[in-house]
Parts: C-alpha cells; structure tokens; sequence
C-alpha cells in the first residue's frame, strides 16, 4: 500500500492535480483500475497535506451487473458511493446495434458520468487509466489516425467546468492487478459484448510481442512522451522513470 500510494501522490505533484478543497469524484466502473484507484485516492485522503473530499460514482451501463459488492467496499473505505442507472447498453446494442459501439459507448458513459458529478457539486474526476494505458493510447493514436496524441494527465472540460484528472499514470498495469488480487478487491466481470475484441486489444498484443524484443519498449515510449512533451505532458515535479514494483 505505502509503495502504491506513493506513485500516485508523486503523479498528483508532478501534475498539480489535487488542491486543497477539491471534492474529487471517483469514476468506479468494478473493473481493477477504478477499484484500486478508488482505495489508493481513500488512502491518500487521510494524511494528504490538501484536504480533499472523495465520492465514487458508478454508472449502471444496463447490461444487469450487480455493484453490491462495489458499495459495500466503499463503505469500509468510508467513501460515499453513488450508482447512476442507464439503458446505454440496450440503446447502443439492442436498438441501434452498433457496428462499431466504442466510440458511441464511452461518449454516452462520459456524458452520464459528468452530469452526475456536476448534480453533486464536484469539480474534479478522477479515472483509473494507468501506465500501459497512455503508451497504449499514444500507439493507438499513431497507427489508426496517423497523429502523435494521447489522452492529458489532467484536462479541463470547458463545457462543464470539470476537471479530468489520472492519478495513475506513474503504475504498471501488473503491478494494479497484482495489488487489486491481494486486496481481494471484488472485481466485476465485464459484460460489455465486444470485450477484448477492440483495437486497444490488438495494441495490447502488439506491444507485448514487441516487448519479447525490446523489454524497455513501453519505458521509451512513456519517457518520450514526457521529455519532448505532448501536450500537458511535462511533469512539474521531480520525476523519475516508473519501474515495476
């Protein structure tokens, strides 16, 4: 837990995420990164030196899973926890029956997930991409659109007001699975119809053979990102490349 927290509060100073005041709400889908991101965000809370409020808020994409257990974690974590019901699964797979869902997906996710937050008053949301996931996304951005992009640490949503932010850039994606299975977080399986189907996916593979070749691939590729920045990619703090733990 203490190594964990600190990556994540070392990725909040590097990019000035959290100021004092902040009520940060939590994007909790069940899957690992939310979960651990949710616990990690609950556990700096209490001895960060910016007080900050915390809330979890799920939305019920309407494919019948059950996020009990989610609620349940959030209570021991003392964490409020807010679940936010819609049919967006029926609408883009039964009504529509998207070819190509993704995209509409995550629009509609976003879209539910702000207003949500913004009916509760929080300025500030937190999602669980990690590590592999910006160099994932970069490559993504690279090969399928032919431009050099990823998503920021931290982006303001002017239409709203609110503020992105991705605490856990500075973790590796087995060391988020290794952690959630040895806190026993309950994971949800995802019932989305084209999981692991996705053009994440085929990068995911991409990357994992090129690694067999080049082991320090993805450190290049997240070092790249930061020493000839991307937009709103230049740490402010004191970074040091992210290794497995």
């Amino acid at each position: 837990m203490q190594k964990m927290v600190g990556l994540l509060r070392r990725c909040v100073e590097d990019y000035h995420m959290i100021s004092a005041g902040d009520k940060i709400a939590v994007g909790v889908s069940g899957g690992k990164d939310s979960l651990v991101l949710l616990i990690l965000l609950a556990a700096l809370r209490e001895y960060f030196d910016k007080p900050f409020e915390l809330e979890a808020v799920t939305i019920d994409m309407g494919l019948g899973m059950d996020y009990s257990a989610v609620e349940k974690l959030c209570g021991d974590w003392k964490v409020p926890y807010r679940l936010e019901k819609t049919e967006i699964g029926p609408i883009i797979f039964d009504h529509r029956k998207e070819k190509n869902p993704c995209s509409m997906c995550a629009k509609m996710r976003r879209g539910a997930l702000n207003q949500a937050i913004l009916d509760r008053g929080f300025n500030k949301l937190a999602l669980g991409h990690h590590y592999d996931d910006a160099v994932e996304t970069f490559l993504m951005s690279l090969l399928f659109e032919g431009r050099i992009s990823c998503f920021q640490p931290v982006t303001n949503l002017d239409r709203t007001g609110i503020i992105q932010i991705r605490p856990m850039l500075y973790i590796h994606e087995k060391t988020v699975d290794h952690f959630a299975r040895r806190m026993e977080l309950p994971m949800l399986e995802n019932r989305c119809p084209v999981d692991k189907t996705t053009k994440r996916e085929e990068v995911k593979k991409l990357i994992f053979e090129l690694s067999k070749t080049y082991p320090d691939l993805k450190e290049r590729i997240f070092g790249a990102m930061q020493r000839y920045p991307l937009p709103a990619w230049e740490p402010q703090g004191r970074y040091k490349r992210p290794k497995d733990l």
